[in-house]
């Protein structure tokens, strides 16, 4: 098929979802209405709860649950063809990951801006609640730690990206002040940080910074205690100081390499330069496990992700302004994330076979080079190889519209090593929310402090990231279950959604009820599978950890069907009303 058809088909596909079956979400199903009190007003602190500019808050939560997940994802579920990899990240999006979404958003909105764990103990009962903030608190410990890992490697594998990455500080700093404090021109603001940090980057791609070995620690580990550190304080200032900013400037910098993406794209397919080198369907990848369940749980983010259900109901929902915004900040979000999912396949499954360098220096193009990345699921697995088929790709990409290739391949570093940031900075933050509503439930005071409960969130990741060794490296044993642990927190999101909708009354239920069922199926199995797969390896660990989330994920379902059960109609006291 042709690129530039596929590229204009899926782009224009997603602005009539967005137009067509996402308003009607917003004001048949939701009702959304401008009038109703949010928390960022009700509960306004000036650090948690900000109202906030729908273009900021978009760019905030965009950033956030993009992060490498519509990256690192699609990269690797090429490898069963492009195909189903387009289908899942289309549809999946549309049907499930913008009801998700939008959603969690809005029942956290209308739950003082409460997690979906807390909110699930007024829905369903105090024992479900804790359930919830296991698998929660799970979840957001390795991300923290495994997005930690990632940048690290991002940086001693392009060490161009280093500078760049780390001056966006100073510059979001800046631009939050200016705006915020001084009252500057958003427009003119935005224009001059986006320029300043383009400007970074063409700095970084003339001064690469490596990093060697740090007091017995080698690069990774060491820029993973950097990470962390930074994390603890970015995730306890206020939200105007840094989080904000840097994500708004961040999503502008999305935008851009997005547009270059989809520019390089459609000029090498317009010319007949770029082919689908990959194949359309491929079910039978040396070492690949089986397409279903699979590739449901491997790509998550870019069709649906339960970490957005985490982003919506954390920090984006302490921070919209008014109900309305939120189809924009959320469903619109997902549509986007899916967008760049796109553009990640198309460069993995055509912009590859541009221009492939092999380790012995050898240059494929076209078939040869897919093969070579993609010959076994062996050969494409790691994050380092993911990656690197993005950046590469991408970057010949770029280069069909003048873009060097060596400053194509900076602007894709920074860009991955940006969002893996914005999501290392709300995860942290996340978990302090989530802590602190546990340890407050819990009568712990003292505990629920954000200084506290970050300093828990950031210890904790710092021991798994060091189990297993000074390189920071200890989050990849669990790796391997997260995907489906993040798609299970999907469907339990979902379900949750689905009570809500269920007490309102009517039909409406049925639009997050039959996502539900197709998550909680597929991620069961999958998980029933990975079980086999870690006893039969002798992974114990894995094991127990799985199983275990196994059996709270079951008894979860089985207390909520036993409220769907109940008649619709009316909400529990101290939700909305």
């Amino acid at each position: 098929m042709d690129t530039l058809l596929l590229m204009l088909t899926t782009f224009f596909g997603y602005l009539a979802v967005y137009h067509t079956y996402g308003r009607f979400l917003g004001r048949k199903v939701f009702r959304l209405d401008r009038d109703a009190p949010v928390p960022s007003r009700q509960l306004e602190d000036g650090t948690d709860y900000v109202p906030t500019r729908k273009a900021i808050i978009f760019g905030h939560h965009y950033t956030s649950i993009a992060g490498t997940g519509p990256i690192v994802g699609p990269a690797i579920g090429i490898i069963w063809g492009w195909v189903p990899a387009l289908l899942w990240v289309f549809l999946g999006a549309v049907l499930m990951g913008g009801m998700h979404d939008l959603g969690s958003l809005v029942v956290s909105l209308r739950n003082q801006g409460k997690s979906l764990a807390e909110v699930t103990a007024r829905f369903i009962n105090r024992r479900v609640r804790l359930i919830f903030f296991l698998v929660v608190f799970l979840e957001l410990w390795i991300v923290i730690a495994i997005f930690g890992l990632i940048i690290a490697i991002i940086f001693s594998t392009f060490p161009a990206s280093v500078l760049a990455v780390w001056l966006q500080i100073p510059i979001a700093v800046a631009l939050g002040w200016l705006i915020y404090r001084r009252g500057g021109n958003v427009v003119l603001c935005t224009t001059v940080a986006v320029a300043l940090m383009y400007f970074t980057i063409y700095l970084g791609s003339r001064a690469p910074l490596a990093l060697g070995p740090v007091f017995g620690l080698p690069a990774t580990g060491a820029w993973t205690v950097i990470l962390l550190v930074y994390a603890y304080i970015a995730s306890t200032l206020p939200v105007t100081v840094l989080l904000q900013p840097r994500d708004y400037i961040n999503a502008w910098q999305l935008f851009l390499s997005m547009g270059l993406l989809a520019l390089g794209g459609m000029a090498a397919g317009a010319f007949g330069n770029m082919e689908l080198v990959a194949p359309a369907y491929n079910p039978g990848a040396e070492g690949a496990p089986p397409l279903w369940p699979f590739m449901f749980i491997t790509i998550a983010c870019g069709a649906i992700s339960g970490f957005h259900s985490i982003v919506s109901s954390g920090t984006t929902s302490k921070q919209t302004s008014c109900e309305p915004d939120a189809l924009f900040v959320g469903y619109g979000s997902m549509l986007l994330e899916s967008c760049l999912a796109t553009l990640v396949l198309v460069a993995v499954a055509a912009g590859i076979g541009l221009g492939y360098t092999t380790a012995s220096g050898e240059v494929l193009t076209g078939q040869a080079a897919w093969q070579q990345h993609y010959q076994s699921w062996s050969a494409a697995g790691g994050l380092s190889s993911k990656i690197g088929a993005v950046v590469i790709g991408s970057a010949n990409m770029m280069a069909a519209v003048g873009i060097p290739l060596v400053i194509g391949k900076v602007i894709m570093g920074v860009f991955i090593c940006s969002f893996a940031g914005t999501t290392l900075d709300t995860a942290t933050r996340t978990q302090r929310y989530i802590l602190s509503e546990l340890f407050g439930d819990l009568k712990l005071k003292k505990l629920s402090g954000r200084w506290v409960t970050t300093a828990v969130a950031v210890v904790t990741a710092a021991v798994l990231a060091f189990a297993t060794g000074a390189d920071g490296k200890g989050a990849l044993t669990l790796w391997p279950m997260f995907g489906a642990v993040n798609q299970l927190l999907a469907g339990l999101a979902l379900l949750l959604i689905t009570l809500y909708l269920h007490r309102r009354g009517g039909w409406y239920y049925l639009l997050s009820g039959l996502p539900c069922v197709f998550m909680v199926i597929t991620t069961g199995y999958a998980m029933l599978l990975n079980e086999v797969n870690y006893l039969s390896a002798g992974q114990y660990l894995l094991a127990a950890i799985n199983g275990f989330t196994i059996l709270l994920a079951g008894w979860m379902i089985v207390e909520a069907l036993l409220k769907v059960a109940e008649p619709a109609g009316g909400m529990p006291a101290t939700a909305e009303a």
